[in-house]
């Protein structure tokens, strides 16, 4: 089944009044945000945005399945349902709503959707909300792991030296400049920089974002800003950011211009960490 990658408000409205319409809608705002009020039956689940892969062995990565899978039966998702994620706003929550649907076609979801435009462009359509939480039963979800869309540790560091996979840091200018480690504070991770022989493109210009509800650019935007860097639609590319959140923002970005691309999850956080990986630490002017 072709699910559609972004839907808007209106469309999700016109899916949940499909009584046939098999539907859970997942919110990946914070706990308090969440209590304050929601779309109608959606599930807050933070874990999508706040779960570190601290490494991107089989070992770690099989902990990250088992630590999800644990988590969807719990609030009775059995995978093969149609989600649709949202969060508050495409360019303020670091890409938590793609991340949740990264991780979910990682587990194996075939029917993810993002609400373009998130909570915000919700209430600018005036569509209900409410604070009452659903009550669910649990259920068994289906792990299939869809190691395509992967980049590990090992596989990133096979890539450094390959001119024709780009490797490309989304991160905000600081991180890219090598004056700090990530979003949280700058000595967050024990090292700054960057891995070599990376390109830049900071994923907020993939966006709308000075825009009162900021939404993707077109493709053709897109396209254009991705050829200015030399990736075109021919090209093999590996995102990273700090925890493969602005990188799954990005790489919806790409999959709706047509560039397909892969996520390296663990990102600088996993990177950073092992002095055993190679940096480019020079402080960018």
């Amino acid at each position: 089944m072709n699910t559609k990658l972004l839907i808007s408000p209106q469309e999700l409205t016109s899916l949940l009044a499909k009584k046939s319409s098999q539907t859970v809608i997942i919110d990946t705002r914070s706990q308090e945000d969440y209590a304050i009020s929601h779309i109608s039956q959606a599930i807050n689940i933070r874990d999508f945005f706040t779960y570190l892969l601290e490494n991107s062995s089989p070992a770690g990565l099989k902990e990250l399945q088992e630590y999800f899978a644990k988590i969807m039966s719990r609030v009775g998702i059995s995978g093969a349902e149609q989600l649709i994620v949202y969060e508050d706003a495409l360019n303020k929550g670091y890409g938590q709503s793609c991340r949740a649907a990264f991780l979910l076609k990682y587990l194996g979801c075939a029917q993810v959707s993002i609400l373009h435009g998130g909570y915000r462009a919700w209430l600018k359509a005036e569509l209900p909300t409410t604070d009452e939480v659903p009550k669910g039963e649990s259920s068994i979800f289906r792990l299939h792991p869809n190691a395509d869309i992967m980049v590990t540790t090992t596989e990133m560091l096979q890539a450094i030296e390959n001119p024709a996979i780009i490797k490309l840091d989304v991160r905000d200018r600081n991180e890219w400049l090598g004056l700090s480690s990530s979003p949280y504070n700058p000595d967050f991770c024990p090292r700054k920089g960057r891995i070599p022989n990376a390109v830049w493109l900071e994923w907020h210009h993939l966006m709308n974002s000075e825009s009162e509800i900021p939404t993707f650019r077109s493709s053709d935007e897109i396209r254009e800003i991705c050829q200015s860097v030399g990736i075109t639609s021919e090209s093999i590319v590996y995102i990273y950011c700090f925890k493969g959140s602005r990188a799954a923002n990005t790489l919806i970005a790409l999959e709706e211009a047509g560039i397909s691309a892969k996520n390296y999850f663990g990102s600088w956080n996993e990177w950073s960490r092992d002095f055993a990986l190679p940096i480019d630490s020079r402080v960018m002017q």
